[in-house]
């Protein structure tokens, strides 16, 4: 069956999830695609691979001068945000249900727009405690959600939560978790002898532009969920500690639990700033959501679904394994 022709909207084109996910509907898509992008200079991705390729200069603060092209646009797929600052309200949330009321329902088939699994607790409900405290950015995310239900639109937009995302390279930005990574890695001969109790999810943004790829020509059908927390199996945090230690070749001797009342200890001893949001955190512990999807899902490959494809495809080389591991 021929491809059905689309005119595709993409804000926040030259962030991580952006580029992988423009890039990916230039490769395997012929729609009409049209980046929007604060800095043209940042997309980096090949935009002259096909035609039907149109990079807008411009953000979400003035989104009405693009009302008219608003109005013939097909699929929406918001990712654009901003992570904090005196304008985080106005462009999270505003500048967003702005550009929604623009669309035109008779002609938007669907909408994607990108939330945060901050707000959802484990049914995949709002959680009342990232309204209560949450940084800005979450508060922005858990209001335009809120907000969004109340439009014209709101019954063709399928939210997207992604869970921590990794991924970046050469031609695309680093995303804020895989820019620490290489950092993080220093400090596994010392947390391999710790225990935590807590579990979270995890993605890659080339397993989250699939995802998306897949949703524009096959939206959600009556009836069926458009609330969709993007993430591999929730893992615990014990479990991910053991993987990347039997990637990195490190033997794990023993473990040290590691309870609240220590973490509060330490936070005292060394004089650790802690927010509302970070101590919420560490008592919530299991940032986990039930049907949570990946490629998989949708009958596709997925690209990193363990810790060591994780690793691997973010350049973390294994130590050499020593004649002491061998020979246990």
């Amino acid at each position: 069956m021929a491809e059905q022709q689309k005119r595709i909207l993409i804000t926040g084109a030259s962030g991580c999830v952006g580029q992988y996910l423009a890039e990916t509907l230039i490769r395997q898509t012929t729609h009409e695609l049209f980046l929007l992008v604060r800095d043209p200079k940042k997309l980096l991705i090949d935009t002259q691979a096909r035609s039907g390729i149109t990079v807008i200069p411009g953000n979400l603060r003035e989104i009405d001068a693009l009302s008219g092209l608003l109005q013939t646009i097909n699929t929406a797929v918001l990712t654009a945000t901003v992570w904090g600052g005196d304008d985080i309200y106005d462009i999270n949330v505003g500048k967003t249900l702005e550009l929604l009321s623009l669309l035109d329902p008779a002609v938007c088939e669907q909408v994607l727009y990108f939330s945060t699994e901050s707000i959802l607790g484990r049914d995949n409900t709002l959680l009342p405690e990232a309204l209560e405290f949450g940084t800005p950015y979450i508060r922005s995310k858990y209001l335009c959600h809120q907000k969004i239900q109340t439009l014209a639109i709101a019954p063709k937009v399928t939210t997207l939560f992604p869970t921590l995302v990794f991924g970046g390279d050469d031609r695309k930005p680093y995303s804020q978790i895989s820019a620490g990574l290489a950092d993080v890695m220093k400090w596994m001969p010392l947390v391999r002898f710790f225990q935590a109790d807590g579990s979270f999810h995890f993605t890659h943004a080339q397993d989250i532009a699939t995802v998306v790829a897949h949703l524009v020509d096959h939206p959600p059908a009556l009836g069926e969920s458009r609330t969709l927390v993007l993430g591999n199996p929730a893992m615990h945090v014990n479990q991910a500690v053991e993987d990347i230690c039997a990637y990195l070749n490190q033997r794990i001797y023993f473990r040290i639990p590691v309870s609240l009342q220590l973490a509060d200890v330490l936070i005292k001893l060394f004089n650790v700033q802690v927010s509302d949001w970070d101590r919420f955190c560490l008592r919530y512990r299991h940032f986990t959501h039930a049907d949570s999807v990946t490629p998989a899902t949708f009958g596709l490959p997925v690209y990193c679904p363990t810790i060591a494809d994780l690793l691997q495809v973010s350049g973390i080389t294994p130590h050499p394994v020593s004649k002491a591991l061998v020979s246990s």
